[in-house]
């Protein structure tokens, strides 16, 4: 007997009716969508052209000054373009120690005053942020609308009052005034800020710890506070930078050279009376930017992280 051979099923590849090919055919772009998506790919292109441009044109002036500030003084404004013939470096030596102190001098006092500054508006703003969000009292509603609209009040209207106050107690010329208005949570900004992450955490938490026996400063230490991260980094950023950049205030409160912040320091290289070094200015303006930057650089994710979650459009 002869075996039999068993023979192997018709794949989806045979061919079928008619010689065709089991494949799909492919499907051609009609001409309306291919002259969609070409228009629609022009239109990408000048955008990311206007945007190029704009950011050139937005970039220039910090890019002059810091080629501005490897000139020579006498050809800072002769040639505005970005090209360098040769490296002056001893705008920045001169510059360091132009002043009174050293230009490190006076960056440590901006660094007292930013650091005051950031644990002041973490404890208080938290608390305050806390409070609004989570406890139950008279007259909530009406105290957070004012606290809201303390946000569209200039600083230059309480200047004057609070300065009379501050002269009272004798903390003119002192770093007190710069620092104690933060630990009582005066930037509304970001006691609301805090508000709208706290109110996106969710209740059941506390109503578990509170179970546990937790009252209201365990909650916030222990439950609250741990999970505000992105809003305490975004908080300590944007203090850090406003604080670092605040010419005013320092200028109306410290008087003594000693006392200078950088911003101030910065503008004593202008003398109207006698012959300007931009070539240090823009020195010291270069290493006073270098902080800034590296904060930005270092907490640009915990700052849109912080933003993002908070609520604020």
């Amino acid at each position: 007997m002869t075996k039999l051979q068993t023979l192997p099923a018709a794949s989806g590849t045979s061919a079928g009716k008619g010689g065709k090919s089991g494949k799909s055919p492919r499907r051609r772009e009609s001409p309306g969508s291919l002259a969609f998506s070409r228009s629609a790919r022009i239109k990408g292109l000048v955008k990311h052209a206007i945007l190029i441009i704009v950011g050139a044109v937005m970039i220039y002036p910090l890019l002059w000054m810091v080629v501005s500030s490897l000139r020579p003084n006498d050809l800072i404004f002769r040639e505005p373009g970005l090209w360098l013939e040769s490296l002056e470096m001893s705008n920045y030596t001169d510059g360091w120690s132009a002043l009174t102190h050293p230009f490190g001098h006076y960056m440590v006092n901006s660094a007292i005053v930013v650091l005051g500054s950031i644990l002041g508006n973490l404890i208080s703003c938290s608390m305050a942020a806390y409070a609004f969000a989570r406890l139950q009292f008279s007259g909530k509603k009406l105290f957070f609308g004012i606290m809201l609209l303390t946000i569209m009040l200039p600083f230059h209207v309480v200047i004057v009052p609070q300065y009379i106050l501050f002269s009272q107690i004798g903390w003119v010329n002192t770093f007190w005034p710069l620092i104690v208005p933060k630990l009582l949570a005066t930037d509304a900004f970001f006691v609301f800020l805090m508000v709208q992450f706290i109110r996106g955490i969710p209740k059941d938490l506390d109503e578990a710890a509170r179970i546990d026996g937790a009252g209201h400063p365990r909650i916030f230490l222990r439950v609250i506070l741990p999970l505000m991260v992105p809003a305490l980094a975004t908080t300590t950023i944007f203090t850090f930078i406003w604080t670092w950049n605040d010419f005013f205030g320092a200028l109306i409160y410290l008087t003594d050279p000693d006392m200078f912040t950088v911003p101030v320091a910065l503008r004593a290289f202008v003398d109207s009376q006698s012959a300007t070094s931009w070539g240090s200015l823009f020195a010291m303006s270069i290493v006073s930017l270098l902080p800034v930057f590296l904060v930005f650089l270092f907490g640009q994710r915990f700052l849109i992280k912080g933003i993002a979650t908070t609520g604020i459009k």
